[in-house]
């Protein structure tokens, strides 16, 4: 058995195989913190990376957003933290492996968003044209399993035209070459004229292997009800699957009791794990709003231990 991630160090997170991972967050009992983060932003604290600022204010799994994994660049990284200093990069030809870096620097599991797109979806709005490096295929997650990444996301961000079809096909397609836990499901519409969650489209999800199954969080996209994410949570978890909701319609950004609220009524639906998104300023979620999630679903001597523990650990 593994320690539980709520109680981890940086030396217990290095050791973790993918399905010890997912074991350690299930022990965590609903008090996991995912904040996600663009990695091309202007970062939020001028020459370090909102991977570090996230990791300081409580986060426990950092989601890298808009991540390239075929040309990989992370904003603040050293030699990477000024536009011109990328450009250099970008021109070099040879990024090398930002994630290696990452990882020492915060001492936590590391994920990226890769997008399953659907290029016959019905759109509700234009689509948006992303890199072939963002995008979910073979030679994309033999990329993310070469850079050591611990987790993958497939979903979809604003407009770029992810279905849940697409997403289960790439479930599988991931599970055959990414050895790391596989986190899937939608946030919000990405730009396509279907639900966005829906239990049709879990039980795909559940059956061709994902390990965490991603939800809009209730009090995000509307009409998405707590007794639809409490049964959705419930049958996921009869099949041996964690699950997440997340915040990623900007909500990330409002006042902390709004943060506060939506962390609590998704708790009780049953979630093992919270993801607040990036849509605040600099690409990450107000700091001081992760912290304010912390704080209501584990308490101060959680987010103190968390927050103060040493990545030399």
């Amino acid at each position: 058995m593994v320690k539980r991630l709520l109680s981890c160090s940086t030396s217990d997170i290095e050791k973790m195989s993918g399905a010890e991972l997912k074991q350690s967050i299930l022990a965590s009992e609903g008090r996991i913190i995912c904040t996600e983060t663009v990695v091309m932003a202007a970062p939020v604290a001028n020459d370090i990376t909102n991977a570090e600022v996230a990791r300081a204010y409580g986060a426990d799994l950092i989601l890298l957003n808009g991540f390239d994994c075929l040309n990989p660049m992370v904003m603040g990284l050293p030699g990477m933290t000024t536009f011109e200093e990328i450009i250099k990069v970008m021109e070099s030809g040879a990024p090398g492996n930002p994630i290696a870096e990452l990882k020492r620097l915060v001492g936590k599991p590391i994920g990226a968003n890769l997008e399953p797109v659907d290029m016959d979806a019905q759109m509700a709005e234009d689509l948006l044209v992303i890199s072939e490096g963002r995008m979910c295929s073979e030679k994309t997650l033999k990329a993310c399993e070469e850079l050591g990444l611990d987790f993958i996301c497939l979903t979809g961000n604003p407009g770029t035209g992810v279905t849940n079809k697409e997403i289960a096909k790439a479930i599988v397609l991931a599970k055959k070459h990414f050895s790391g836990l596989i986190i899937a499901g939608k946030m919000h519409g990405a730009g396509v004229a279907e639900p966005v969650a829906s239990l049709e489209a879990v039980k795909e999800f559940v059956a061709a292997g994902a390990d965490v199954i991603l939800f809009p969080a209730v009090g995000t996209v509307p009409g998405f009800t707590d007794s639809e994410l409490i049964e959705a949570v419930k049958f996921a978890k009869s099949q041996g699957a964690l699950t997440m909701s997340a915040i990623g319609t900007s909500q990330e950004s409002a006042d902390q009791e709004t943060v506060k609220q939506i962390a609590l009524r998704n708790k009780i639906c049953g979630v093992d794990i919270q993801h607040i998104g990036d849509a605040g300023y600099g690409g990450m979620a107000p700091a001081e709003n992760i912290y304010a999630m912390s704080l209501a679903i584990r308490g101060m001597r959680h987010t103190l231990n968390r927050v103060s523990r040493s990545i030399n650990r």
